[in-house]
């Protein structure tokens, strides 16, 4: 088992790896570095083999297939995951790692947002996104995580070998906080100094359609993660519409007598569905404190096997 591995995925990044690489190996000596090349186009491999990482492959494209095939493979006492486009700082890494083993956090996050991000950001509408993205979070899960998009974050084992990583692109990193934040671990905030990628690098990030996917995936994890909520939020809503239907159908047989039978058949179907709704977060939020018991036991076993290997 490593001591520190650090994690990089990489698509077509042979303009900054070899500094990236080399800029860890300076800061973390006693680190193996891990690239894992994403189907580049380019000479990211050969360039990063030569810098002295560990070079792999992996062919599932995305973000997140690499990350769950890097936390599938690689056995550390403490992990570092940053992006091959320079634009965190080695420099900051020593620390986010002290956090980990000698303070038993489990997830120590890189805020950009607290530092440069905005200004060093050329991308107008990554700053909003990440603004929003932030607040929805923090919002939602009665937090104060400062940067819940960075992709610059120190890991623990527990957390690298019971994390379930499902996203397969750039959604991962809100999955990662969320999930941190459901299981009630350890997290640490580093702010680090973020830097613009180089001139001739590009971006991998589309705006539009990688914010959507992250928004999607923010309220598809709320529902999974707190099902009470989303589905009492959704029984409501029901609610409220079957009363909207039945209040004029009541007031008219008060006065009249009669009935309007279809407004009264679709009245109830609503209601029905509320009830439902709010019956059916009740029995999953049941599976979901199970499951979290479950983890628990997982967590045990993490460090019970951390141990043995040390």
């Amino acid at each position: 088992m490593d001591k520190i591995a650090v994690l990089i995925p990489c698509y077509n990044e042979e303009k900054t790896i070899k500094k990236v690489v080399e800029d860890f190996k300076r800061e973390l000596p006693e680190a193996k570095i891990y690239v894992y090349d994403n189907n580049s186009e380019d000479n990211t491999a050969e360039i990063a083999k030569k810098a002295g990482a560990i070079v792999k492959c992996e062919t599932r494209q995305g973000k997140g297939n690499v990350i769950r095939t890097m936390f599938r493979e690689i056995d550390a006492q403490s992990y570092i995951m940053v992006d091959g486009d320079d634009t965190y700082p080695a420099e900051n890494a020593k620390e986010m790692v002290d956090y980990v083993l000698n303070e038993n956090v489990d997830m120590v996050i890189g805020d950009r947002l607290s530092s440069t991000y905005f200004k060093e950001n050329k991308r107008m509408f990554h700053g909003f996104g990440n603004k929003l993205t932030r607040v929805l979070i923090n919002t939602i899960y009665n937090s104060n995580i400062r940067d819940v998009m960075t992709g610059y974050r120190a890991f623990s084992y527990r957390f690298v070998k019971t994390f379930p990583v499902l996203s397969k692109g750039f959604e991962l990193e809100n999955e990662m906080t969320i999930h941190a934040l459901d299981k009630n671990l350890k997290i640490k905030n580093a702010i680090v100094e973020y830097r613009d990628r180089p001139e001739g690098s590009e971006s991998k990030l589309n705006t539009v359609s990688d914010g959507v996917k992250v928004i999607k995936t923010i309220f598809s994890l709320y529902k999974n993660y707190k099902p009470l909520a989303f589905f009492s939020i959704v029984a409501i809503i029901l609610l409220i519409i079957g009363l909207a239907f039945f209040i004029p159908i009541l007031m008219q047989y008060l006065k009249s007598g009669e009935v309007r039978v279809p407004t009264l058949l679709v009245s109830g179907l609503f209601l029905i569905c509320a009830v439902q709704s709010f019956f059916s977060g009740l029995i999953l939020d049941n599976i979901i404190n199970t499951a979290k018991q479950n983890f628990e036991m997982k967590l045990i076993d993490c460090e019970y096997r951390l141990k043995k290997e040390n």
